[in-house]
């Protein structure tokens, strides 16, 4: 059995908790060492975790390709000649063509294939879903040309509640258009697994757009959506291998009144476009949260990524902006490829473990630009929480309003190139831990810039080891780059014209600042 979390009431506990989409115990979370009596979530995470992994640790969802059915032997449905309700009882093809005012319902056998081409249809329902599938195997939706679906403006609770709503697996496949209107609840539901191929598919929904309960998927395809609720959603949470978003390929483009894609246990994206405005998260899952290879803009006002789990971010590329947090996991967060903009943030990156291995990241935060921290400890504490940020390469730039890197347990900086920018005085600086730090030889100095200045390390020689170039304003700067030695002597300047002379250390007392907060319980 697959156990999400864990909440207790001592601090952070470990074991054999796994998340949902991880095979195996890891070995690399910290035991916090906190007694605060504060809910704190305890999971095992895997540094090494993938997204075929978690797809490996998850039930297949189901797909009805094309090559599965056909138009051999198919029945044509004129609906300019239909009125009401349309049933179709049987397996096979159906084709339907024209203007229905009422329901297509589908009560076919448990064990039927029923393949409904849209054709130029156009079918609106004052009663309820326009597309009503109650009983089938495998439902297929090919879409010809323009087509739209349209419901009713309200439903009664415990009924089918979307303008195009299936008890049974649903693939949507077709080089043609759908817009569907869910006038009274959700776009596009599947009880089961929700599955997009391609077609150019645009939804407005009252609640949620496109929600696969068990799974929703998608391979292919062009999908707008604008939804009262979640975007896309994925909501099974008695099966901790179900309830998944799974993103391969295809353009989303989804907007919000709650979150931008849900799942209750896992979202993985391997490739694809996505982008996603929300009033509530961006991305948002349970157990997990693993970006492989799309790329992702996110603007959302509660944070960009969240996961009560693992967030892993492998390959692509995400640009990301929030109200709130940018990058948040209750367990862990891992960074080992791809190229991460944290654009606008209050806290940039935070979990009670960060691993930076590879890849590119660039933090603005008008708060902690990284902030490890386990939670429950009061702010204003300079307690060891058990947390721990560590970075083993990569290139990590922060600009910060508070805090550049924030531990409130330890830290370990160990490789590649580092770059922090921080506002300076008031108990803030660009490196503050409260329990061990080690690492390699930094250059941490007081100066002053503003956004746009460019900040420039020299050596004893005079030949320039780094720039950067701030996204805000900054009184502390602190760089851990290859080039730089103990004990050398390193000149720091700004293009408005600070500057200070500093020698080079591993544990500078310059660079450690004053208690940093603590995580939101």
């Amino acid at each position: 059995m697959n156990l999400r979390y864990i909440l207790t009431t001592t601090g952070l506990l470990l074991g054999s908790v796994l998340l949902a989409g991880c095979t195996a115990a890891a070995t690399e979370a910290p035991v916090a060492s906190t007694t605060q009596e504060t809910a704190v979530t305890a999971v095992a995470v895997d540094a090494t975790l993938t997204a075929a992994d978690a797809m490996a640790a998850n039930d297949d969802y189901t797909t009805t390709n094309d090559d599965e059915w056909s138009t051999d032997g198919e029945t044509a449905i004129d609906l300019d000649s239909q009125s009401g309700t349309v049933t179709i009882d049987a397996a096979g093809t159906y084709i339907l063509t024209g203007t229905l005012k009422g329901q297509v319902v589908v009560a076919a056998p448990d064990d039927a294939l029923v393949a409904l081409v849209l054709d130029d249809a156009s079918i609106s329902s004052a009663s309820g879903p326009a597309i009503d599938v109650e009983s089938a195997d495998d439902v297929v939706v090919s879409l010809t040309g323009s087509n739209s679906l349209s419901d009713a403006s309200s439903y009664a609770d415990g009924v089918a509640n979307a303008a195009l709503y299936s008890s049974a697996d649903l693939t949507i496949t077709g080089d043609g258009s759908l817009e569907v209107r869910g006038n009274g609840n959700d776009g596009i539901t599947s009880t089961d697994d929700l599955v997009v191929l391609s077609g150019t598919i645009t939804v407005t929904a009252a609640d949620d757009g496109l929600r696969g309960t068990d799974a929703l998927a998608i391979e292919g395809g062009t999908i707008t959506v604008t939804a009262g609720g979640d975007a896309l959603k994925a909501d099974n949470a008695d099966d901790a291998m179900r309830g998944y978003i799974y993103v391969s390929n295809g353009d989303i483009t989804a907007t919000a009144g709650d979150d931008g894609l849900a799942a209750t246990t896992d979202v993985v994206e391997t490739g694809g476009t996505i982008i996603v405005t929300s009033t509530g998260k961006g991305l948002v899952g349970d157990a997990l949260v693993v970006l492989e290879g799309a790329d992702l803009t996110v603007n959302a006002t509660d944070d960009a990524l969240h996961s009560n789990g693992q967030v892993g971010i492998n390959l692509g590329t995400a640009t990301l902006s929030s109200d709130d947090d940018g990058i948040h996991a209750d367990g862990a967060i891992f960074i080992d490829g791809g190229t991460t903009t944290v654009a606008r943030s209050v806290e940039g990156v935070e979990s009670v473990a960060i691993t930076i291995n590879a890849g590119e990241l660039a933090v603005t935060a008008s708060d902690d630009g990284i902030n490890a921290t386990a939670g429950g400890v009061a702010g204003g504490s300079e307690q060891d929480d058990g947390s721990i940020l560590t970075v083993n390469g990569g290139t990590v730039t922060v600009t910060a309003g508070s805090d550049g890197i924030d531990s409130n347990g330890s830290a370990a900086l160990l490789g590649g190139t580092v770059a922090v920018l921080s506002a300076g005085g008031g108990g803030t600086s660009a490196l503050d831990v409260n329990g061990a730090l080690t690492g390699t030889a930094w250059v941490a100095a007081t100066v002053t810039g503003s956004a746009g200045d460019v900040v420039t390390v020299t050596d004893g020689s005079g030949a320039v080891v780094f720039t950067q170039t701030a996204t805000g304003s900054f009184g502390s700067v602190a760089f851990l780059i290859p080039a730089i030695t103990a004990g050398g002597t390193y000149t720091v300047t700004t293009s408005s014209g600070s500057s200070a002379s500093v020698t080079a250390g591993v544990n500078s007392a310059e660079m450690m600042g004053g208690p940093g907060g603590g995580q939101r319980p």
